[in-house]
Parts: structure tokens; C-alpha cells; sequence
């Protein structure tokens, strides 16, 4: 068993299976193969289990926080200074988190910007999310880099009262992600429309007023910015839960239907989401994929997927699209991926990771059906991707057009 201390001070030794807790230690991350990280704690006090994971983003601290993607997930924050811009009640892409506890190498940073509504600290606690500061996160990123994403328990006991042994137990026996369908635990519980637009300085968020396109949204934890994207270019939006039938989803006629993000294990999602894929692959109708959407897709489609080493999560990851030899820096979150050998003829490899050659996209080659695994709404991260809403609209218009 290893042991990590904060950032500031040195590894503090351990006895023969019993772990010396600094004194001002009021929180600790567990890992469950004994590693122990001391520190102290923010946000709300309790503990959290699931799977340890890091995100390079240099900002965007609160949409990533509120993205339902990392549902079953504990957040390290390669960047040091998180809670400069403090919280406000617009960067959210859900209303209630589903990440599952926060981890910062410092103390939250003092919020310094003008938009600043709460103190992230506040902010944490008011949504019962466990957090803890103080930890050397280089070394749990390089561990997780070199050993993959653990399994791990977060405790914040402002009285210091944290019993080591039992805490890696938890964390040993929470069962991991794979096999695990989460999307059933983030999407929405009944149908509903969506028409608000991006947001713009002086303005804040604007509203869908003459619709041209009807999409359907399949919510397998849809982030808002996703929804306010296909607004944007003139698209009524009906969202709806991801166990939606495809019989249930043509009925609303669509023009176009969107598979959205999500969290979990993709061939466990599959289950009940991937028959209704087919159908809804066998209507003609125009599909765009992102994320677990991508994956639901590929599966639907004949395709395998597999759990990934680390994932990928941050807002700096070059792809390149193979058609125009363009290299986009995208946003991205996931832990899975499609193996790209397993693509059934018809179906052909549209994007590739510049990082590690994963998959990033696909698309049938005779039916306007296509699919990324990055984020191109960004929220955070650049917008180099914002492309692919136009491609998806442009083959709704061709659609029907064609009709």
C-alpha cells in the first residue's frame, strides 16, 4: 500500500496497514487497491464511490461538473486553480449533478469574475457533492495514466473521524462501470420541448422562434448545450427518455432524430436502446450521434465496444476528419469506444483520435446516418466542431427534400 500526502507536504508513512492521518487532514481519497490520498475536505460532508477519472480542462469547471456523462464518476482536476469564476445559475448542463465528488490539488480559488452568483465550495455542498483539496494530482493522474481509471471512496469528515479499512472496502466492492447502465439514471422521466438557443453576451439565452425542422433528442443524458445547438439553427426539439420505442418516436414525425451523450456502459444501454436504434435505422430517417449516442449507434449498426484504458476527458483532444484531412481540437468524456474493426461493410470510420487512433466517428455510407464520439457543443471547450449541427441539419433539408 502507497500513500500520497497534499501537494505541499510530503508523503506522509504509513504502519502495517493502518495509514497516519495529518493532522489537519479532514478528508481522504481511497483507492481500492489500498493507495491513499489525504487532504482536506469541501463541499458536502459524507463519502461518494465509483470510478476515478481526470479532465485536462484549463476551464469550464461547472458545465463539466453538471454533465451528465460522468454519472458513476469522481472528477480530478488537472488544473490547479478551479473556482476562480466562482458558479452561476447559467453554465449548468443539468439541473442536478451526477459526477459523484471533486478533486483539486489547492483549495478552491476565490471567485474573481462578474458573473459569479456562489462560491464553488457553496455551490458543491448545496448539491451534496463531496469534495477534497490538497492532494498531489500529478500523481493520481500518472496512476491512472499508467494503472487505468480505480475504482475509489471520497471522504470529507469535517471532525477528521475517517476509518481507512472500511472506506477501502466500500471502494473495493463497488462494482465498476462496465455492465453498468447508468443512462437509466440521468435521462428524462417524460417527454418534453426544448427551444431555448445558445447563450450571447448581454442577452444570456435566446428562444427558437420560427421553427423550420422537427428533431427528436433520444436523452441518454443530453447536456443542455446539445439541445440549445439544434435550436440555434432552427429545430424544434422533442426530447425523449432514452428507453423510448422506436413506434413512440416516429409518431412525433420527426425530421431527424439525435442520440444524445450519456454516461455507463454502451452494450448495457443497448439492451433496450439499440432495437429501437435499428428500427429507427431502418425508417430512413436522418440519425446524428454524439458520444454514448455514437456507441448506441455503432452497436445498433453491428458494431462492438470496449471499455477504454483512462477514456479520454478534457477539452483538448485533436481528431482529424478523414473525408477533408481537417484536424479539429475537440471536447470529449468518455471511458468506452467503438472498435473500429468491428464496423460492418456499408458503415465506415469518419473521425480518428490523434491521441491514441481510437474511433471518433462513423457514418453509413448510401443513408444520412453519421455519428461522433467527442462533444462538438462544446460547454466546455473550443468550437471547432459546431460544424457537425450544420451537417446534420443540411441532411435533414436534403431529406426532405427528397421526399
Amino acid at each position: 500500500m502507497t500513500l500520497a500526502g497534499p501537494a505541499t507536504a510530503p508523503p506522509v508513512p504509513m504502519g502495517p496497514g493502518i495509514a497516519e492521518r495529518p493532522k489537519a487532514a479532514s478528508g481522504a481519497l481511497i483507492l481500492a487497491d489500498g493507495t491513499v490520498f489525504w487532504g482536506q475536505g469541501l463541499g458536502a460532508s459524507g463519502t461518494a464511490v465509483g470510478e476515478v477519472c481526470f479532465n485536462t480542462s484549463m476551464t469550464g469547471y461547472q458545465e463539466i461538473l453538471t454533465d451528465p456523462s460522468y454519472a458513476g464518476q469522481m472528477i480530478a482536476f488537472t488544473f490547479p486553480h478551479i473556482g476562480n469564476v466562482g458558479t452561476n445559475p447559467e453554465d449548468i448542463e443539468t439541473e442536478t449533478p451526477a459526477a459523484r465528488g471533486v478533486i483539486l490539488r489547492a483549495g478552491i480559488t476565490e471567485a474573481s469574475n462578474w458573473r459569479s452568483a456562489q462560491h464553488l465550495g457553496a455551490w458543491l455542498k448545496a448539491r451534496n457533492l463531496v469534495g477534497i483539496a490538497g492532494i498531489d494530482t500529478r500523481a493520481l493522474t500518472r496512476r491512472i495514466r499508467d494503472l487505468g481509471a480505480p475504482k475509489g471512496c471520497l471522504a470529507h469528515a469535517p471532525d477528521g473521524a475517517l476509518d481507512i479499512p472500511a472506506l477501502r472496502t466500500q471502494a473495493d466492492a463497488w462494482p465498476g462501470l462496465e455492465g453498468m447502465d447508468l443512462a437509466k439514471d440521468v435521462t428524462c422521466r417524460q417527454t418534453y420541448g426544448w427551444s431555448e438557443t445558445r447563450w450571447t453576451l448581454g442577452r444570456g439565452y435566446g428562444a427558437l422562434e420560427a421553427p423550420r425542422r422537427h428533431v427528436v433528442a433520444v436523452d441518454f443524458g443530453a447536456k443542455r448545450n446539445i439541445l440549445r445547438c439544434l435550436a440555434a439553427l432552427g429545430c424544434r426539439v422533442t426530447v425523449v427518455p432514452a428507453d423510448t420505442a422506436a413506434l413512440d418516436i416516429l409518431r412525433h414525425k420527426p425530421d431527424g432524430v439525435f442520440l444524445s451523450n450519456g454516461p455507463g456502459d454502451p452494450a448495457a444501454t443497448g439492451r433496450y436502446a439499440v432495437p429501437a436504434v435499428r428500427e429507427l435505422i431502418g425508417s430512413g430517417v436522418p440519425i446524428f450521434g454524439i458520444c454514448l449516442g455514437h456507441q448506441i449507434l455503432a452497436l445498433a449498426l453491428g458494431a462492438t465496444t470496449k471499455k477504454m484504458h483512462l477514456g479520454h476527458r478534457g477539452a483538448n483532444h485533436p481528431v482529424k476528419d478523414l473525408a477533408s484531412g481537417r484536424v479539429e481540437i475537440t471536447s470529449q468524456n468518455h471511458g468506452f469506444e467503438v472498435v473500429p474493426d468491428s464496423l460492418p461493410a456499408g458503415v465506415e470510420v469518419s473521425h480518428v483520435s490523434l491521441f491514441d487512433g481510437s474511433n471518433e466517428g462513423l457514418r453509413v455510407a448510401d443513408r444520412p446516418i453519421f455519428s461522433v464520439q467527442y462533444h462538438p457543443e462544446a460547454s466546455p471547450g473550443p468550437r471547432d466542431s459546431h460544424y457537425l449541427f450544420e451537417r446534420f441539419v443540411a441532411a435533414i433539408d436534403a431529406h426532405k427534400k427528397a421526399k
